[in-house]
């Protein structure tokens, strides 16, 4: 096994007042943080103001900004979970709005997802999630950890009401993630992607 420490960005993708996405992200990054193979970065992008206005070639002072406090941190990763609410059966509008800022950082690195909501867990956002990151020559990976009921889905201390399930679900997308982000390191070492 590698003894090669990979950079994870932990992104929380909703901004919305009263979210619950810290919850999530606060007992994932427990899970991810004693591994000896995995550093933690956690962008949230309510600190990061992004204009909505979309990506403009010559951005405002604001937004230049704002880009240099984000951007460096998105292109040292060399993998990402995004934890995700699921709004209106897809995904918040802010996260959408980072993602496309950032093109060329996700590139030829893999992408894991932390999903959370009603009835579907939230994976009906991973499913539109994994259709924007492929545009973006991303990889996602194939499992994912999803929170059926939402904050109903923890307890009063933050942590999963299944934690053994919970658990294993992280560990399953932990080791991926750690996979695929030494095998793209690597290939983009030996050789440069070009999309």
């Amino acid at each position: 096994m590698s003894t090669e420490v990979i950079r994870l960005a932990v992104i929380i993708g909703s901004v919305r007042e009263g979210r619950f996405g810290p919850t999530v992200t606060e007992w994932f990054v427990s899970e991810a943080e004693p591994r000896e193979d995995i550093t933690v970065d956690v962008i949230d992008l309510a600190d990061v103001p992004l204009s909505l206005a979309g990506p403009v070639r010559e951005p405002s002072a604001e937004m230049a900004e704002a880009l240099d406090r984000v951007s460096p941190r998105i292109d040292r990763a060399d993998a990402f979970v995004v934890v995700t609410p699921e709004y209106n059966h897809s995904f918040p509008a802010a996260l959408k709005n980072a993602i496309d800022w950032h093109l060329t950082q996700w590139r030829a690195k893999p992408v894991g997802f932390v999903s959370y909501g009603g009835f579907s867990g939230g994976l009906r956002a991973i499913e539109q999630l994994r259709l924007v990151f492929g545009e973006l020559h991303a990889v996602t990976v194939r499992d994912c950890v999803s929170f059926h009921g939402g904050a109903a889905a923890f307890d009063d201390n933050g942590r999963p009401n299944d934690v053994a399930g919970s658990d294993a679900a992280a560990k399953t997308l932990l080791d991926q993630l750690a996979w695929w982000a030494l095998a793209l390191k690597e290939a983009r070492t030996k050789r440069p992607y070009a999309s």
